[in-house]
């Protein structure tokens, strides 16, 4: 038998301390969030569904999105325990730069779709916490705008090519001109993917009203709110932008793109160079060949082809092809911060993340940005204590494996 008493006051007085109110309603929201689907679910609450689809979808089945992620649940990390990691360093150098963590902000199109701050708060993060922003062609805010958001921010330039080579060189030269250290050209859009959501929910740029689009936004009154009370939703580096973003790319985008594209880039261009959607150890080794600085192994986030091959798969043979000659980096399918390591300890130079910050942007703005990054830092931090290592730059194979699906 248990025996029972009435418990004294000064005994209940500990539990029956409220949680502090947090009065922003941003706020709120974002701290219930303990990780990036946490800010996935919260985005796809505060936002309409074309909206959400965009970022969240990918092409066809999305099998090659499924397969990314189902590759980071195979990993398997090889701890060592009795070791000191009371410290630890997350930096990583980044084509002769030191950034604060392994990873940078992948280029992302339409940004201002997602919220209203768009690019000038997702760069203004990455200039808070010390790592790279990635501007996409794509983009809804201009390169010299992006610069004056945040000047002390290092910033990279992700380049299309047109038919029309003219407005090429003039992206390049602006972004020469405003300070961006890195051009990343994307090679895996001859034509656009077949992005079946964007066409089943109707997505047009500008978004276009219609019944549906109507009642989502009686559902979603701040996003609309944002969108007319604004700046006009365009893309920023283009003047054709009518219809949906496959008739745009098929319209606009070369899809006679070369090696020798490759080489003029490499020519014209002062900084480093990466190559965005290397998908083979072959293709790798040819741009590594033709001057590349860096290569991303990238399906372009299960956007383009489905059934394309596994990004993170790559990096073992492709580190072990090209050496030191170009650093490897790889995207795709990264929801948490481990992904991050495993990809570092299996030879890549760093990640990039796309989907994870956007969930934020669009649950949070600026701050939802600054809490995806918080999310990742504290995975990635406890993630190599746990390892056993207190450096990025020990990370290795040993640490790391690959299961059998």
């Amino acid at each position: 038998m248990v025996e029972r008493r009435f418990p004294r006051p000064a005994e209940l007085r500990p539990l029956l301390r409220p949680a502090p109110f947090v009065r922003n309603a941003t706020d709120r929201r974002l701290a219930r969030a303990a990780d990036i689907a946490d800010l996935r679910a919260i985005a796809r609450r505060r936002t309409p569904r074309a909206v959400f689809d965009y970022t969240d979808g990918a092409a066809d089945g999305e099998l090659s999105l499924n397969r990314a992620r189902a590759a980071f649940a195979r990993v398997e990390f090889h701890p060592s325990v009795l070791r000191d990691v009371s410290a630890v360093d997350t930096s990583r150098e980044m084509l002769g730069r030191r950034a604060a963590l392994p990873f940078a902000f992948a280029p992302t199109g339409f940004t201002r779709m997602m919220h209203a701050e768009g690019e000038p708060s997702v760069v203004a993060v990455a200039e808070e916490v010390g790592i790279p922003y990635t501007l996409s062609t794509m983009g809804t805010t201009t390169i010299e705008d992006v610069a004056a958001a945040a000047p002390g921010a290092r910033k990279w330039f992700q380049l299309y090519l047109w038919r029309d080579r003219a407005p090429a060189k003039d992206l390049v030269q602006r972004a020469a001109d405003a300070g961006y250290d890195t051009l990343m050209l994307t090679v895996d859009t001859p034509v656009g993917g077949a992005r079946l959501r964007d066409v089943r929910n109707g997505l047009s740029v500008p978004p276009a009203l219609s019944l549906r689009t109507f009642v989502d936004g009686a559902m979603h009154p701040n996003w609309w709110f944002n969108l007319f009370t604004t700046e006009p939703l365009r893309f920023a580096s283009l003047d054709s932008t009518d219809g949906t973003v496959a008739e745009l790319i098929n319209r606009v985008f070369d899809p006679a793109l070369t090696m020798a594209d490759v080489e003029w880039l490499r020519g014209a261009w002062p900084g480093k160079l990466m190559i965005k959607g290397i998908q083979s150890v072959e293709d790798a080794r040819r741009v590594t060949d033709a001057g590349a600085d860096a290569v991303l192994l990238s399906n372009h986030g299960g956007r383009q082809l489905d059934r394309a091959p596994v990004p993170l798969e790559l990096v073992e043979p492709t580190v072990q092809e090209i050496g030191d000659r170009a650093e490897v980096y790889v995207d795709t399918g990264i929801t948490n911060g481990a992904d991050i390591v495993a990809a570092v300890a299996l030879g890549a130079r760093a990640a990039l993340v796309g989907r994870a910050y956007l969930y934020g942007l669009m649950a949070g703005g600026r701050r939802g940005v600054a809490k995806a990054v918080q999310i990742l830092t504290g995975e990635i931090t406890r993630t190599m204590q746990l390892i056993g290592v207190t450096s990025v730059d020990e990370l290795r194979p040993e640490h790391v494996r690959l299961r059998r699906p």
